[in-house]
This record gives C-alpha cells, sequence and structure tokens, in this order.
C-alpha cells in the first residue's frame, strides 16, 4: 500500500461546491482506500491505495466524487514521497517571507509541456515562479506591487487549467500529517 495525497479543486470555496469532508472521508473509504484522512476544509486528502499508479487513481477519484456529491471536482492525487521530498527540498528557503508575500505551489494534473524559464516574473513584478519538478509548481506573490494578481491565469497560460493551488502553510500542514503516519 502506497499513501497518496489527493487535492480538490474549487470546494468549499464562497459557499459553493459544499463538500462536507466527513462524507468525503466516507467515498473516499467506498472506493477501497484506507486510513484516510482529510485535513482543512479545502480538499486535502491523504489515502493508502494498492495501486502505484496516481493517473489512475485521479481518474477513478474524479469519478466517484464527481458523481457522489453531483458535480465536477477537478482532482489531482500525488504521491505522498513527492510532497515530503518538496517540503525537505523547501524551494522558498532563500524567499523573504512578510505581511504582503505570499508562497503556493501549484500540482499539475498531468506532466507539463510547458518550457517556461525559470525564474519567470511578471512584468510588474508580483508574481514569480521559481520551481518547477515534475507536476509541482512553486510561485511567489507579493502584494505589494499589485493588489489584483492575475497569478492563477498567468499559471493556467503556462500550464492549463487543470491544475491546482495551495498555499504553502497548507503544504506544511500535509507535510507534518505525513510525516506522523511514520
Amino acid at each position: 500500500m502506497e499513501t497518496f495525497v489527493a487535492l480538490l479543486r474549487g470546494i468549499n470555496v464562497g459557499g459553493h461546491h459544499k463538500v462536507p469532508m466527513a462524507e468525503l472521508r466516507t467515498e473516499f473509504e467506498k472506493m477501497g482506500y484506507s486510513k484516510v484522512i482529510t485535513l482543512l476544509n479545502s480538499g486535502n486528502i491523504i489515502f493508502k491505495a494498492a495501486s502505484e499508479d496516481e493517473y489512475k487513481l485521479q481518474d477513478e477519484i474524479f469519478s466517484n466524487i464527481s458523481k457522489a456529491f453531483g458535480f465536477e471536482i477537478p482532482t489531482t492525487v500525488i504521491k505522498a514521497k513527492q510532497i515530503l521530498n518538496l517540503t525537505a527540498d523547501n524551494p522558498f528557503s532563500n524567499e523573504s517571507l512578510h505581511n504582503n508575500i505570499r508562497f503556493y505551489a501549484t500540482f499539475l494534473n498531468n506532466s507539463s509541456k510547458s518550457q517556461i524559464p525559470l525564474p519567470w516574473q511578471s512584468e510588474d513584478g508580483a508574481y514569480r515562479i521559481i520551481y518547477h519538478q515534475g507536476r509541482i509548481i512553486c510561485s511567489v506573490l507579493d502584494l505589494s506591487v499589485s493588489k489584483t494578481p492575475e497569478a492563477m491565469g498567468i499559471l493556467q497560460s503556462f500550464y492549463g487549467k487543470k491544475i491546482t493551488t495551495r498555499n504553502w502553510n497548507t503544504v506544511v500542514r500535509v507535510e507534518n500529517k505525513l510525516a506522523s503516519l511514520k
């Protein structure tokens, strides 16, 4: 059994697409996954599966939970060891964090064909992409430069719409939970 992290996009945001975590956990268990843990209310699920094929799991979870909740729920599945490697590498270690700076990790639904040179920076300097390894991209957003950043639009123009983004603090919480399971 391998440990995975499923990241759901666009649930429980602004009162739309409500997905109770207890019901989500039950749906994962119905699919035969074990040791299912949900973190926060934004669709971060740690689980164990017999399959090692994250793409197969991703498709199965997308299909089943979309049917169960009555609307499409874009799903990305990443092997737990990739999250642990990401946090160990910490792409943000040379970045300064303050009130206007946000660190983000974006997870791709599939392998990216985009070959933008890194680090990449928006014209106004408000948004930088600093890391891309496999299906994970890390970026820095400076709200002091622009109050209405187009970060998601920029990411989608490079990598497509099948992505989901988490604040770095959320990624660290997932990593802490994964580390406690060992």
